[in-house]
């Protein structure tokens, strides 16, 4: 079987209200592609809505036999993909069509690390907030410290980097440590300032609780290996560029 471009990795647990147009996203984009559905032991309907769609596509349904969270399930995808670029997607969120393809062809041309996209935050319901998140056209280390702009469902990058900088700290934000600790050995990320990403709102989710977050992004600067004074002063810059995000 030939393999796919792009491996899609869509961590899931307790996903049966959403993941349908999440999966409906994936099989919209005009590229090759695999979707693998990470479900992290859901107990509701998960399975049956990822069945209906495996004729539709390249669609993999693999269950975890224990609980591994978010960073652990996105780990088991990057290693069982096969496509040369590994893309993420939350079963709650969902892409518009010609995202990958964007995507695919600014790394050929720009040699970039990762690349990323603008999002569009969207209301439980699916609807519009009416609120567009930038993503920075070129975003090194430094900036990075400064401000993460960087969503992980927007991300797209070499499958032997993800392999290299597994996904740690589940109970932080993940992602953002694993962006800074690839940045820190070089490169830089190309951002897409279009909303490719709808982002989902959630009540409850790590992001949209803001004491939560605040403390585990001050948590990121400690597990990069900051002293506090330092981690303060990232973590200040990092509030007065985000505080407007979720108002």
């Amino acid at each position: 079987m030939e393999k796919p471009l792009v491996s899609v990795i869509m961590p899931v647990y307790n996903g049966e209200k959403y993941i349908g147009k999440a999966i409906e996203s994936v099989l919209a984009q005009k590229i090759s592609t695999e979707l693998l559905v990470i479900d992290d032991c859901s107990t509701d309907g998960t399975e049956l809505a990822v069945m209906k769609f495996m004729d539709s596509g390249n669609i993999r349904y693999i269950r975890n036999n224990e609980n591994l969270g978010a960073a652990g399930s996105r780990n088991r995808g990057v290693k069982e993909a096969r496509g040369k670029y590994v893309a993420f997607l939350d079963a709650d969120d969902w892409w518009e069509e010609g995202k990958l393809s964007a995507q695919t062809e600014t790394m050929e041309i720009t040699g970039c690390v990762i690349c990323s996209t603008g999002r569009e935050l969207m209301r439980p319901d699916g609807h519009t907030t009416g609120k567009y998140i930038p993503v920075g056209e070129r975003i090194t280390y430094r900036d990075l410290l400064k401000h993460n702009s960087i969503n992980c469902s927007s991300v797209l990058l070499r499958r032997e980097t993800a392999l290299a900088f597994p996904m740690e700290h589940d109970e932080s934000h993940e992602d953002y440590i694993t962006w800074l600790r690839i940045l820190r050995k070089g490169g830089f990320v190309v951002g897409i300032n279009k909303p490719y990403l709808k982002c989902r709102l959630s009540e409850g989710g790590k992001s949209r609780n803001k004491l939560k977050s605040a403390a585990m992004t001050y948590q990121v600067y400690r597990y990069m290996g900051y002293g506090h004074v330092k981690s303060l002063f990232f973590f200040v810059s990092y509030a007065v560029h985000g505080i407007w995000k979720y108002r």
